[in-house]
């Protein structure tokens, strides 16, 4: 693992405050011992407000709060930094749902799923080290305060998780524990290095002040070879004591180290270790290093003298960090059902009555006692956030630790708790389309949670509108499709943008909205003499028959476009059809009679006697009172009276011509 300079900066905040993981947030102006607090949960926030109902026990209060105010259940969804740990590990869970179909052996799939572990928490890392740069380029001070908060909140989020890993996911046997432990302590305890630099490149590092501090760091972290090499400079310094030098590097060279993929077995490396612990032991009581109080102290370590050790605290800074070392020099073939035991006892010894156990220490000492749900629970609880208890908890799913587990509410508590995040990122602008896969995974309410929610996203622009539209088409959500081509075939009607709203209305496949904005279409014609979107009605297709209204737009089009192209036999049929077949509105008769007029007056006999009788059939009717209302007034109009009589000219005239013509050819 790489341990980074930026560990060490800030480990000492979780040592210091171990507290921060419980936040509270104060409400302003509200007074909770006068006054009961009402609330109304909302989809991502909470509106809080002051009762007039006092608690027992309660004065006289003052003035209630006039204010309602809003709370946000997570603010972390806002930071732009923290949106980028959300949006890595979503590939990241994807990824392990279709772990099923690329991973067949059972060994690999072990393989893979601590991989997929190592890479959460490579993201928190990747996320605190940008943080880190971030606070340090802030001026505000609040503002850096709030930054250095999350690093120290994500780092003790790390701690946590790389322990599961550890113990849940790894399950690594008695030998190996030890050593995996030893990593998980050097990985976030890494200020021994910082300092081992500042001493090694000083002018002698022999008399650096901080020499003994880093030897004695690299001891209780169980970094022998690094010890031994930074006693040797020491050593240079003092000739008279070599020997005595030389006797601590021997012990330290002979320090017998677990090799789990050795021919050794646990039982002959225990022997062994013993012998090499009865050897210190000796050296010891022999007052071998009394000469020299920082070897003897050194000495004491590796007998693992507890005394000695918890004189040690600062160096150690917490608990756990005891906890390995004394286990590395008094039990170092520790078996996983027996570290609850020496976890409780080191916490114990270590907080001496000095403070009582935060929620962190609560966290660890619960997954020492490899309680995955106590440890689930108390981290739902501290954290401010979904994140990494859902992700967690996938992960030991997937790993078959928690089949045993369900709640009483019909959900197993991988989906309760991938539910409630993908929820929350439903209330972020963009978050929520990560959302959509989590709840694509939950397969006993993820489809529920997601038609609730999806009906919730404001479909601010078209192109938003057309993401979630192509999520629920792609789920098969009908009535949710047809919820979202309605809005926002309104919202398109509203601004007068037609061919938006037909588009809209189409798909929804709503045939009372398309006929009222087909209706519409007819309108601007009859106004302007034009058609607008052009391209949206000459495509329409079978999309026409949705409504007869619609049908009768696109034919209409369909008229003018043969028209246009010369095609007026073709043209005159149709429009007689139109009306004969009563497929047009009867309002406008009068338009495609007027638009008759031009083929009426070609040299050419375009409408046989037939169909000229079908004509006049249907001015006569707009004539002799069987119409509408609005109509009746408009043929009061001069102009209307005009095309009337001018209509009647040109199909007497055309009637005449086509009998002749009829005549002639039969003749």
């Amino acid at each position: 693992e790489r341990k980074c300079d930026f560990y060490s900066s800030h480990f000492s905040c979780i040592c210091q405050d171990r507290s921060l993981l419980v936040a509270t947030q104060l409400i302003p102006g509200i007074d909770s011992s006068q006054r009961h607090l009402g609330f109304v949960w909302g989809p991502g926030d909470l509106l809080a407000y002051e009762t007039q109902y006092k608690p027992t026990g309660a004065q006289h209060a003052a003035q209630s709060c006039p204010f309602v105010h809003v709370v946000r259940k997570d603010e972390d969804i806002y930071s732009p930094i923290l949106r980028k740990l959300f949006n890595e590990s979503h590939h990241i869970f994807v990824g392990l749902q279709n772990m099923k179909d690329d991973v067949p052996s059972k060994n690999k799939k072990h393989q893979y799923v601590t991989h997929v572990s190592k890479n959460y928490r490579s993201v928190i890392r990747a996320c605190m080290e940008e943080l880190q740069r971030t606070a340090s380029d802030i001026i505000p001070r609040w503002f850096e305060c709030m930054f250095i908060r999350q690093v120290s909140i994500l780092l003790a989020v790390e701690l946590i998780w790389n322990l599961c890993e550890v113990l849940f996911i790894e399950a690594a046997p008695a030998g190996s524990l030890l050593l995996h432990l030893l990593d998980w302590v050097r990985l976030h305890k890494a200020d021994v290095d910082e300092k081992a630099q500042e001493v090694l490149q000083s002018e002698c590092p022999a008399e650096h002040q901080a020499y003994w501090d880093v030897t004695v760091c690299y001891i209780l972290q169980g970094r022998i070879d690094e010890a031994r090499q930074i006693l040797l400079k020491q050593a240079s310094q003092q000739p008279a004591a070599r020997v005595t030098f030389k006797l601590m590097d021997s012990l330290l060279m002979k320090m017998p180290i677990y090799n789990p993929g050795g021919t050794q077995t646990l039982t002959e490396f225990d022997v062994k270790w013993r012998r090499w612990h009865q050897e210190c032991d000796r050296c010891l009581q022999d007052n071998s290093f009394a000469s020299h109080p920082h070897l003897e102290l050194i000495c004491k370590i590796l007998v693992g003298d507890e005394d000695t050790l918890l004189e040690q605290r600062e160096h150690l800074s917490t608990w756990y960090h005891f906890l390995v070392t004394r286990l590395l020099y008094c039990h170092p073939t520790v078996k996983p059902t027996e570290l609850h035991y020496y976890a409780q006892a080191s916490m114990d010894m270590f907080l001496d009555g000095r403070s009582a156990p935060e929620p962190l220490d609560s966290i660890l000492l619960a997954a020492f006692e490899f309680d995955i749900h106590q440890v689930i629970k108390d981290c739902s609880i501290a954290l401010n956030n979904w994140w990494f208890v859902a992700h967690l908890t996938d992960l030991l799913d997937h790993c078959k630790l928690l089949q045993s587990h369900n709640l009483h509410f019909g959900s197993n508590l991988r989906e309760f708790l991938l539910l409630e995040y993908a929820s929350g990122l439903f209330t972020h602008h963009s978050l929520w389309q990560l959302a959509v896969d989590y709840f694509d995974h939950c397969p006993e309410f993820g489809r529920v949670y997601l038609e609730l929610q999806i009906e919730r996203v404001p479909l601010d622009t078209e192109r938003k509108a057309l993401k979630v539209l192509r999520i629920c088409e792609q789920r098969q959500m009908a009535e949710q499709v047809r919820s979202i081509c309605k809005i926002m075939a309104k919202k398109a009607l509203r601004n007068n943008r037609l061919g938006s709203a037909l588009s809209w209305s189409i798909r929804a496949k709503d045939a009372a909205f398309a006929t009222l904005i087909s209706e519409r279409f007819l309108q601007d014609y009859c106004t302007h003499g034009t058609f607008s979107d052009l391209d949206l009605i000459d495509n329409l297709g079978s999309a026409m028959l949705l409504s007869d209204r619609l049908t009768f737009l696109g034919k209409y089009r369909e008229f003018h476009k043969l028209y246009a192209e010369k095609q007026f036999a073709e043209a005159a049929r149709l429009l007689l059809s139109l009306m004969t077949a009563k497929i047009a509105p009867r309002s406008f008769w009068m338009t495609l009679l007027t638009d008759a007029l031009p083929l009426l007056e070609q040299k050419q006999v375009i409408f046989s006697a037939d169909q000229t009788y079908e004509l006049m059939h249907c001015l006569e009717e707009l004539t002799t009172g069987k119409v509408a209302p609005e109509t009746e007034l408009s043929m009061q109009d001069n102009i209307e009276a005009t095309k009337i009589e001018l209509l009647r000219l040109a199909l007497a005239r055309n009637l005449a011509l086509a009998i002749v013509k009829e005549g002639t050819l039969e003749a």
